[in-house]
């Protein structure tokens, strides 16, 4: 186990979630379901504790109630290398969530993500302050990161 692990409180769709996760991303899987037996605080054979691993990253699941959500404050960050992964991860991460701003989303179970193009670092640390401020610009005005349109406000 790694040193330092994310651990991600849900309601009672832990399986669920990781299930889903593991299918968007390369070098993922399940790696164990502890369920609850007679007498736990949940229903007998649910799941409790779901331990996944996205693209190596691994991940703790647990099914703890609805006392806790999930706000902004973290998220998980995805360095996309190009816009059809982008594209793709944005479709199937926002059926049922929603879209915010700059790349930032938020999936069905409400945890947050920002999809991100590898290149957008790059275009915002211009050495032409004034390029870099364009696409600054540009960026905040989306929500969805789309390389065209950055790549065009870094050319005007």
């Amino acid at each position: 186990m790694q040193k330092i692990t994310t651990y991600l409180w849900f309601d009672n769709q832990a399986e669920e979630a990781a299930t889903f996760y593991t299918s968007l991303f390369g070098n993922s899987r399940i790696h164990h379901v502890q369920r609850y037996g007679d007498g736990g605080p949940g229903p007998a054979g649910t799941a409790m504790m779901v331990t996944f691993e996205l693209a190596g990253q691994q991940f703790i699941a647990l099914n703890g109630g609805p006392q806790f959500k999930f706000t902004e404050a973290i998220s998980l960050f995805v360095d996309c290398g190009s816009q059809e992964e982008v594209d793709e991860l944005w479709d199937k991460l926002t059926e049922g969530g929603e879209e915010s701003q700059c790349g930032w989303l938020k999936d069905r179970w409400g945890l947050s993500w920002q999809i991100i193009l590898r290149a957008l670092p790059e275009l915002m640390s211009s050495p032409d302050p004034v390029k870099a401020q364009q696409v600054m610009q540009a960026m905040l005005g989306m929500q969805k990161i789309d390389i065209k349109a950055l790549e065009d406000a870094a050319r005007t």
